[in-house]
């Protein structure tokens, strides 16, 4: 099988490739921001129509939240119409198209694990530009898989746990929000969710939405918590509220993700959050 990696040295598209061992006789086409720009319309068309392969990730995204209130044009060129063309390019081409989406989109006052079919209340230019992104890929292709997930981070890129670590080292003490709750999410589960997906007969059965993040619940402040424990910096974190803290974009109090739909339709087993952090940090030791 061969697959085309849109946004390629993202945390996601980087966990892809460094799996591609894993998955014998997979092949990758990948394209980064140098090779196919997601604001231009006609070149994702043309790259769809010239290039020969059997399913599409799409791991482009504009994920600097905060600046997307500044930035809307470029945040909705890229998480909005650039996924809708690209998935109309996909389904007229005949292949499968997973694409990737933010907790972010719900944000709904609900306190218990998030469903699907859960009411979407985007507070942000960021979160408001991922739902477009979702209605215009599954509206375009309608066999499309659109993954919905949180707090992604990696051994690769700019996230949360390397910058822990980063502060752990020049700080005796940090302060952490503690009243938002999810989960932590590896971006290499995610990108190994993905090809046993596409590599299943489940990949042209299922389409839709889905939640995926890792099991298990917690705050920002316990995950600065188990990234500094696991690591063995002596760093010291304390707890905030998320007013103490201020963001020019809102983030949801609270997004645990119901994965039930998931289970039931790929029957995969999904890691714990801190096991899938102890991984990270070994890669990052």
């Amino acid at each position: 099988m061969t697959i085309l990696i849109t946004g390629a040295n993202g945390q996601i598209g980087r966990e892809l490739q460094a799996l591609q061992a894993e998955f014998p006789g997979l092949q990758y086409i990948a394209l980064d921001r140098s090779t196919l720009d997601m604001t231009n319309a006609s070149a994702i068309q043309r790259v769809i129509a010239e290039t020969t392969f059997d399913a599409c990730i799409n791991c482009a995204a504009y994920t600097t939240v905060d600046k997307a209130e500044q930035e809307t044009e470029l945040a909705f060129a890229i998480n909005a119409h650039a996924p809708g063309i690209l998935a109309e390019a996909c389904w007229e081409k005949g292949v499968q198209l997973i694409h990737y989406s933010s907790d972010y989109v719900y944000h709904n006052g609900i306190n218990r694990p998030l469903l699907e079919t859960d009411s979407s209340m985007p507070r942000s230019i960021y979160a408001h530009s991922k739902l477009e992104g979702d209605k215009r890929v599954l509206a375009a292709h309608p066999g499309a898989l659109v993954f919905r997930t949180s707090w992604v981070y990696s051994s690769f890129g700019h996230n949360f746990v390397k910058t822990m670590l980063r502060l752990g080292q020049e700080k005796e003490v940090l302060r952490v929000v503690n009243d938002q709750i999810g989960t932590p999410t590896y971006a290499r589960d995610i990108a190994r969710m993905s090809l046993q997906i596409l590599l299943s007969e489940q990949s042209g059965e299922q389409a839709g939405i889905f939640n995926y993040s890792n099991e298990g619940v917690c705050s920002w402040y316990d995950f600065a918590r188990a990234i500094f424990d696991l690591s063995g910096i002596p760093c010291r974190v304390e707890p905030i509220p998320s007013t103490a803290y201020p963001t020019p974009a809102a983030r949801p109090p609270y997004s645990v993700l119901d994965k039930s739909k998931f289970k039931a339709a790929f029957g995969l087993e999904i890691p714990y959050w801190r096991d899938s952090l102890v991984e990270c940090l070994g890669l990052l030791r």
